[in-house]
C-alpha cells in the first residue's frame, strides 16, 4: 500500500483534528475542585476552515459540542494555530488532550472508534459543465482546462497516472502561490478551488469533499459534486484510496476514556450526521467493522 496515499490522503486535505483537554497536569487545580471533570476541553484548529475555526462555525466544532451535550459536560475550545496535520504529535502525544474529532479509522497512531460516517473525494464542477466527468479515466477529464487539486495527495497519483500532471502542473502550482512542498506543509484552500471553478477559471476541482462541500452548498445551485469512485489503481497495481471511514481518536493506553466516548459517540450521532447533511457533506455508510476499529 502506497503509505503517502493511505495515510496522508485524506490528511493532506485538511482533515481537521480536535482534541479533548480532561486530565492534563495544567488543570490538576481543577480537578481538585471538580470542575475538569464537568467540562470537555477540545483543542481545536483556529484556522482550519471548513472544519474548525475560532468563531466555533467549522462543523467539527459543532460535532465536539454534540459530543460534550451527550456526555455531560462543557465543551472549552483551547485554539491552535498550527496546521491540524500535527495535533497527534504535538499535542495528543504529549498528553496536551485526550480526544481526536475527524480521523481516518484505524490510523495506526491511535486508538479510534466505531466509525461514525464515510466520507469520499468528489470532482467539483459547474451545475451545467458540458463535461461529463465521473472517473479519472473519464476522456472529459482530459479535455478540461485548469485542474485543481491537492499536492501531494492521492488526486495527483491518478493525474500523473493518466498523464495529466504536466498540463495542470502551473496551475495547480499557482493556487500555493508557487511555494515548494519541501521540508513544509502546505494546504490549498479549498475555498479558492471551489470559486476558481465558480468563477470559470477552472473546469474542475479533485477534494474531500468534507472540505468543499459548504462552498458546493453555498453556490446556491451552481455547481455540483460527482462521488469518485472506488478502485483506482497505481501503475504497479497498488490501490489508491479515496474514500475514508470517519473515527474519533485517543492514545491507545487511555482504554477507560474511549470507552467513554464509544458509548457517547452511539448517542450523539445522530445529531452528528444531522450536521454533516447540514454542511452538504455526502455521507456514506461505514464499511469497516467495530472490531477493525481498535488498532
Amino acid at each position: 500500500m502506497d503509505k503517502i496515499t493511505k495515510l496522508f490522503g485524506k490528511a493532506l486535505l485538511a482533515s481537521v483534528a480536535v482534541c479533548a483537554l480532561l486530565t492534563s497536569p495544567a488543570h490538576a487545580a481543577d480537578d481538585a475542585d471538580g470542575t475538569a471533570q464537568d467540562m470537555l476541553r477540545v483543542c481545536a484548529g483556529a484556522k482550519e476552515n471548513p472544519y474548525s475555526t475560532k468563531d466555533e462555525k467549522g462543523f467539527e466544532n459543532r460535532i465536539a459540542k454534540a459530543l460534550g451535550e451527550v456526555m455531560g459536560k462543557k465543551v472549552v475550545f483551547a485554539w491552535e494555530d498550527k496546521p491540524a496535520i500535527y495535533v497527534v504529535r504535538d499535542q495528543l502525544d504529549k498528553n496536551n488532550c485526550d480526544l481526536v474529532v475527524g480521523v481516518d479509522t484505524g490510523d495506526p497512531r491511535l486508538l479510534t472508534t466505531t466509525p461514525y460516517y464515510r466520507a469520499g473525494y468528489v470532482f467539483v464542477q459547474p451545475a451545467d459543465s458540458e463535461l461529463e466527468i465521473e472517473a479519472f479515466d473519464s476522456p472529459d477529464l482530459a479535455r478540461a482546462n485548469n485542474v485543481g487539486y491537492e499536492p501531494g495527495g492521492p488526486a495527483e497519483v491518478m493525474m500523473v497516472k493518466h498523464g495529466l500532471f504536466s498540463k495542470n502542473f502551473n496551475y495547480v502550482k499557482s493556487l500555493t502561490n508557487y511555494k515548494s512542498s519541501r521540508n513544509q506543509f502546505l494546504r490549498i484552500d479549498p475555498a479558492l478551488m471551489v470559486s476558481n471553478v465558480l468563477d470559470g477559471k477552472s473546469d474542475v476541482a479533485i477534494a474531500f469533499a468534507p472540505s468543499v462541500a459548504r462552498y458546493v452548498k453555498e453556490s446556491g445551485g451552481k455547481l455540483k459534486m460527482t462521488p469518485v469512485p472506488d478502485k483506482n489503481f497505481r501503475f504497479d497495481g497498488e490501490p489508491v484510496l479515496f474514500h475514508f471511514d470517519q473515527s474519533m481518536g485517543v492514545r491507545k493506553d487511555d482504554k477507560e476514556f474511549f470507552e467513554e466516548v464509544e458509548e457517547a459517540l452511539k448517542k450523539a450521532k445522530p445529531e452528528i450526521i444531522e450536521i454533516l447533511t447540514d454542511e452538504g457533506i455526502p455521507v456514506e455508510e461505514p464499511t469497516q467493522p467495530p472490531a477493525g476499529t481498535k488498532s
